[in-house]
């Protein structure tokens, strides 16, 4: 169910590129070479995305909110449009999100927009984080935005 109706149609499109392609396969950290094999950092589906995020953020359909100098937003809940994924955008500049856990695994699309900006320690591209496995998301090197991709939206915020 798309959360936002100030989202263009062009977003969801290029999230379904993905999303369908993800259904089905085991969500584990090496989907992130197969994600970065059909929609590699230096490509245009990856400089689309960007852009629209870039929009959205500007736009108000993205990244909404503010919390602890993070801002965030679901702007796709699970659902059919999505193949079960929920999607989220978040904004972060040198700083450290709250501690969760993934259920089901984490997908993550790293935009840096400043040169050297990094999430988790991966620059520009993919990184996934496989059923169970847990975080306090973090960005260094300045600033970046983040799309994530949640199997049936599944996140538990915990307390470290």
């Amino acid at each position: 169910m798309v959360q936002n109706a100030g989202m263009p149609s062009r977003f969801l499109a290029l999230i379904r590129l993905v999303t369908s392609r993800l259904a089905g396969r085991p969500i584990e950290p090496s989907l992130g070479g197969y994600l970065t094999g059909e929609f590699p950092a230096n490509g245009a589906w990856f400089e689309e995305m960007q852009q629209l995020c870039l929009r959205g953020c500007s736009e108000g359909w993205l990244c909404a909110s503010e919390r602890g100098g993070i801002k965030f937003g679901r702007v796709v809940k699970p659902g059919a449009e999505a193949a079960g994924f929920s999607v989220d955008v978040v904004d972060m500049k040198d700083v450290v999100g709250p501690h969760h856990r993934h259920p089901h695994g984490e997908v993550d699309l790293i935009m840096p927009l400043d040169e050297g900006a990094e999430f988790d320690g991966t620059g520009k591209g993919w990184k996934v984080y496989g059923p169970g496995s847990a975080h306090r998301p973090t960005v260094t090197g300045g600033r970046a935005l983040i799309l994530y991709l949640l199997p049936e939206g599944a996140i538990e915020f915990t307390r470290e």
